[in-house]
């Protein structure tokens, strides 16, 4: 051999050992009770945006407040607004939660969007000192099947 020359490589008889699979990083695309999950939370917030203009419609229309029949134009203008709103609510919260059993991410959500729709019913859907003239309610327009223990 002179000094240019290289000895000649030895081919391994025995196969390399297998890279570990990487450990899952928050970039990797969701598992389906994943995405299942946040569709059913976007599709639980555009129902209960549904329910808070249904409830409050309800409550006008019982008390008799409003500039028209229960605020149905008002009301009907604040659907889009109020089912989106909420759907994308129910999103962001269902993001904000760990990666969970779907069931359990669930019920933040769940808890996030009652508390809008109470909240909504509250602000809109009784209007405090409004003179309604159903009879039916007192002068803060809540009617007499709403709980007592809920806000209005």
């Amino acid at each position: 051999m002179t000094g240019t020359e290289h000895p000649p490589h030895r081919v391994r008889a025995e196969p390399l050992p297998a890279d570990p699979a990487p450990a899952p990083s928050a970039d990797e695309p969701r598992t389906w009770p994943g995405v299942l999950s946040m569709v059913a939370s976007g599709l639980l917030g555009a129902a209960a945006g549904c329910l808070a203009i249904s409830l409050s419609s309800r409550a006008r229309a019982y008390c008799d407040a409003g500039w028209d029949a229960g605020g149905v134009a008002e009301l009907t203008l604040l659907l889009p607004v109020l089912v989106v709103g909420f759907a994308v609510c129910a999103l962001v919260v269902a993001m904000l939660v760990p990666r969970r059993h779907p069931l359990l991410r669930m019920v933040p959500v769940v808890l996030v969007l009652g508390v809008l729709v109470i909240w909504f019913f509250a602000t809109r859907g009784t209007l405090d000192g409004y003179p309604g003239d159903s009879g039916l309610c007192g002068p803060d327009n809540v009617p007499p099947w709403w709980p007592w223990w809920l806000p209005s």
